[in-house]
């Protein structure tokens, strides 16, 4: 980590204690539960923190009172509470066992301050505070929800969560987890969470519309893959609201465009920056991919508390070198264009592409942006406040950028990513604006 916490981090030691089974209190339904096409394409672990200081009761009772409140709430989200297998039709579907989710109780040997910096992903030190479940080959073989609670010495505590992306998108994780809270504060779920994803289910025959090129496989022409074989640097950029307005009136100042957000001139900006950092070749296709969120997009509107993948991956191709030879505006109106092109036709389309190819998005010369910057962290209250810190414990592909909102209004946002090292001291200086 950075700003001389390396060395504190470096020697954080974590005591697990061995995992237990926490199962729905009161019984819950049992058989097959099906995931959409949504779902399917990105069945990885997701692992986050959430640190909370002690406050005057303590935090004594915390492991108890989580553990207690985790029980009620799989009780209204009991698909947590099954296992991954593989239906007849060769999918990702949830067997509902009831057997519980996995939760482990630790203990940290020094204090919460010290963990320091955690706005970047750091696989080494924060992976110690979730648990990752011994010799696990794939992704059937952890459970859909893992957590763990660490407690420090100053009476702080860290909940580490490892969910299974195909359970539901960030919208939906972060309904859980704040629902999982209300649950232990003794509060009762204002609306419950609506379970069924056949509302996604692809058309009969199948009716695929549009190219999909997120899909596309592209030929590495830059030899890129020799270049991550070198030592990865994960690093996080903050872009305060004077450094996005000022990208956002760069990208309007030739005048081709009429308007333009933050998230689109950033994200054509590290779109930019990153393809230079890694010395593409001038030939070399790239990809731009990023979740939007179709639930305001598809007709009916998806109701309210969904449980479930409601996002739908959009895309841009464009050359290396007519990505970094035109102004930047060039680049946010390819981003714009992705952005537009989601609508209900896109999204149906994109669940019976899947349907009919089984194709999974490649990830080669490609950037994955995932914003975070929009979800409700900050607000999760299991009774001690909301947290002091949170984010993720490491990043799910070399390919991804993640945006999360930092700062007390939530206005600023962080960019984090790795890159091989010699491509991140590049990157490093494209950052400086």
């Amino acid at each position: 980590m950075e700003n001389g916490n390396s060395k504190v981090m470096s020697e954080l030691t974590v005591e697990q204690s061995q995992p237990t089974l926490v199962p729905p209190a009161d019984e819950t339904k049992k058989g097959l539960y099906f995931l959409s096409n949504l779902d399917q394409n990105i069945a990885v672990i997701v692992r986050t923190i959430y640190c909370f200081k002690s406050d005057e009761k303590g935090n004594e009772n915390a492991i108890e009172i989580i553990k207690d409140a985790l029980s009620k709430v799989l009780v209204h989200y009991y698909p947590l509470a099954g296992r991954l297998t593989i239906s007849p039709e060769m999918k990702l579907i949830v067997d509902c066992t009831g057997e519980g989710a996995l939760f482990v109780e630790a203990e940290a040997d020094c204090e919460l301050e010290q963990l320091g910096d955690i706005t970047k992903p750091d696989p080494v030190s924060l992976g110690k505070l979730v648990y990752d479940v011994p010799g696990a080959k794939s992704v059937l073989e952890i459970p859909p929800l893992v957590a763990q609670v660490t407690n420090f010495k100053c009476g702080g505590f860290v909940l580490g969560l490892c969910m299974n992306h195909c359970m539901f998108d960030g919208i939906g994780a972060m309904e859980f987890v704040n629902a999982w809270g209300q649950t232990a504060r003794g509060l009762p779920l204002e609306v419950p969470p609506f379970m069924d994803r056949t509302i996604l289910q692809a058309r009969n025959p199948p009716e695929p519309e549009f190219p999909h090129h997120e899909f596309a496989q592209i030929e590495d022409l830059s030899n890129t893959s020799d270049l991550y074989e070198q030592e990865m640097h994960y690093k996080s950029f903050c872009f305060d609201p004077d450094k996005l307005e000022h990208l956002r009136k760069k990208a309007l100042e030739d005048k081709t465009l009429e308007k333009c957000t933050t998230f689109e001139a950033l994200s054509a900006f590290v779109w930019r920056a990153r393809t230079e950092a890694l010395d593409l070749n001038p030939n070399q296709q790239t990809k731009l991919l990023f979740a939007v969120d179709g639930r305001p997009r598809i007709n009916p509107p998806i109701p309210e508390k969904f449980f479930g993948n409601a996002i739908v991956l959009t895309n841009s191709l464009c050359n290396a070198g007519e990505l970094l030879g035109n102004h930047l505006s060039f680049t946010v109106k390819l981003v714009q264009e992705a952005v537009k092109m989601v609508s209900d036709n896109y999204m149906r389309s994109a669940i019976d592409y899947f349907e009919a190819t089984r194709a999974r998005p490649s990830l080669a010369a490609t950037l994955l942006i995932t914003t975070w910057s929009r979800l409700s962290f900050h607000t999760t209250d299991f009774g001690w406040g909301e947290p002091v810190l949170s984010g993720p414990v490491v990043l799910p592909e070399k390919e991804v950028i993640l945006f999360l909102s930092n700062g007390k209004e939530r206005k600023s946002i962080n960019v984090l990513l790795g890159l091989p090292a010699p491509a991140m001291k590049k990157f490093e200086h494209f950052m400086q604006i």
